[in-house]
C-alpha cells in the first residue's frame, strides 16, 4: 500500500498492510539530524527565522526553503499522514536590538520585543510596550468583527493554500496530506475566559462566525482531494480543560456542529485537536458535535488509544507516544510506548501511530531514532 491508501483504509476501517504512521512537529534540532543538514523546519526556530529573512530582505528564500525541507522530511521519515506546513511569524521587524532579538509594531505606539533562545528553539516576547490590560469589552469587539467578517468576507480558492497545493505535487497519491480551515477555539487569554464564565452568549456568539467562515474552506479543501481536515485549539492540560463542561457545551458545541455538518456536507472529515486531558467534555466533543477525528493524543493527559476506541468506536485517532516521553524518557520507555500504540491501533484499527505534539529540541536523538525505528519496524 501506499502511505495515503494505509491511511484511508485504517479510518475507514478496512484492512491495512501495517499501521500508518505521523509525526505531529518536529523542531529545528530534530528535523536537521533527519536531513543531516540545518532544516528549516520547526516553531520558535523557524519565526526566528523569517524575522532574519524580513529584517534582511530574503523573504522569497525563506518561504522557497521551507516549503521544500518541511516536504523533504516527511518523506525521508517515510511518514504515511504527513505535516505540509509549520508555523510563520508575518511580522516585519522595525529594529534588530542584537543578534536573537527583535523589536516589532510601532516605536511611536505599540511595539513588542522578541528574544530566540537558541537551546530551547523558543521565540518568545521579552518586552512590550504599557497598554491597557484586554476586557471583556474587547472580547465584545471581536465578536462583532468576527460576525461582520462571516457575513461580507470572500471565499478562498485552491491559491490561497500554496503550501498545501506544493505538497499535493510533491507527494502526488504516495501520502495523506491533511487539509486545514476548521480550527474553532477559544483565546486562551483570561479576559477571554471570563468572557465564558460572565458573557458567555458573546463568546459563543464569536465561535458561531468563525464556523460560519470556515464553511468558506471546507469546499475548496473538497475540491483539493483533501478529505483529512485538520483543526481544533488547545485549551486543556494534564489535569483537563480551561472551562467547564457547561460553557463548552454552550459556547464550543454549536460551533464545532457547524464545521461538522459542513464537512458531512463535502464529504470530508473534521479533525479536532487539543493537548491535555478532555474527558470532562469528551461526550460533546467526539459524539454530540460530529466530529470525526481527535489527533494530538497524549496518553500521558489520560488520552488513552483502548480506552478512547471502546468509548467511541466511530472515532478516527492520530497519536498515542507523548512528546514528553520521547523528551524525558529512556530508550526504553520510548520503544514501549510506542510498541503499545503499535499494537492497539493494529488490533483496533482507525488509528494512525505517532508522536502526540512537537518533538522538542532537546529531545535526545536517540530516543527519536528509537521511536521511528520502532514504527518502521513493526511486524
Amino acid at each position: 500500500m501506499t502511505g495515503k491508501e494505509r491511511v484511508m483504509a485504517s479510518f475507514e476501517g478496512r484492512d491495512f498492510d501495517r499501521v500508518p504512521i505521523y509525526c505531529a512537529g518536529l523542531s529545528c534540532r530534530i528535523a536537521s539530524h533527519v536531513l543531516g543538514r540545518e532544516a528549516f523546519v520547526g516553531h520558535g526556530m523557524q519565526r526566528y527565522r523569517e524575522s532574519i529573512a524580513r529584517w534582511e530582505g530574503w523573504l522569497d528564500e525563506f518561504e522557497e526553503r521551507t516549503r521544500r525541507d518541511v516536504l523533504e522530511v516527511s518523506e525521508r521519515l517515510d511518514l504515511d499522514l504527513v505535516r505540509p506546513a509549520y508555523w510563520r511569524y508575518p511580522h516585519d521587524p522595525i529594529e534588530r536590538i542584537d543578534e536573537h532579538t527583535f523589536r516589532y509594531g510601532d516605536e511611536d505606539g505599540y511595539w513588542w520585543v522578541n528574544r530566540f533562545f537558541p537551546e530551547t528553539e523558543l521565540f518568545q516576547e521579552v518586552d512590550r510596550a504599557d497598554r491597557p490590560e484586554p476586557t471583556i469589552e474587547d472580547v465584545r469587539r471581536a465578536a462583532g468583527q468576527m460576525e461582520q467578517q462571516a457575513e461580507s468576507g470572500s471565499a478562498p480558492t485552491p491559491e490561497s493554500f500554496p503550501d498545501l497545493l506544493a505538497a499535493k505535487e510533491f507527494y502526488g497519491e504516495r501520502r495523506a496530506i491533511p487539509g486545514s480551515g476548521t480550527g474553532v477555539s477559544i483565546p486562551r487569554e483570561r479576559h477571554w475566559l471570563e468572557a465564558m464564565a460572565l458573557e458567555p452568549d458573546t463568546v459563543r456568539r464569536y465561535l458561531v462566525a468563525r464556523a460560519k467562515i470556515n464553511r468558506r474552506t471546507i469546499p475548496v479543501m473538497a475540491e483539493m482531494g483533501l478529505k483529512i481536515l485538520f483543526g481544533g485549539g488547545d485549551f486543556a492540560g494534564k489535569h483537563g480543560p480551561l472551562y467547564g463542561p457547561k460553557a463548552f457545551h454552550h459556547c464550543m458545541l454549536p460551533a464545532l456542529q457547524i464545521v461538522s455538518g459542513c464537512c458531512e456536507e463535502h464529504d470530508t472529515w473534521h479533525f479536532f485537536a487539543s493537548d491535555g486531558n478532555l474527558w470532562p467534555v469528551a461526550e460533546d466533543l467526539f459524539v454530540n458535535s460530529g466530529v470525526h477525528g481527535f489527533y494530538e493524543i497524549d496518553i500521558r493527559c489520560e488520552m488513552d488509544l483502548e480506552v478512547l476506541r471502546d468509548t467511541f468506536p466511530h472515532l478516527r485517532l492520530c497519536g498515542g507516544i507523548a512528546s514528553e516521553t520521547l523528551h524525558q524518557g529512556t530508550v526504553e520507555e520510548v520503544v514501549a510506548e510506542t510498541r503499545d500504540a503499535l499494537d492497539v491501533a493494529r488490533r483496533r484499527g482507525r488509528i494512525v501511530v505517532g508522536v502526540s505534539n512537537q518533538v522538542v529540541a532537546a529531545t535526545p536523538l536517540e530516543n527519536f531514532d528509537a521511536m521511528m525505528q520502532t514504527l518502521h519496524d513493526q511486524p
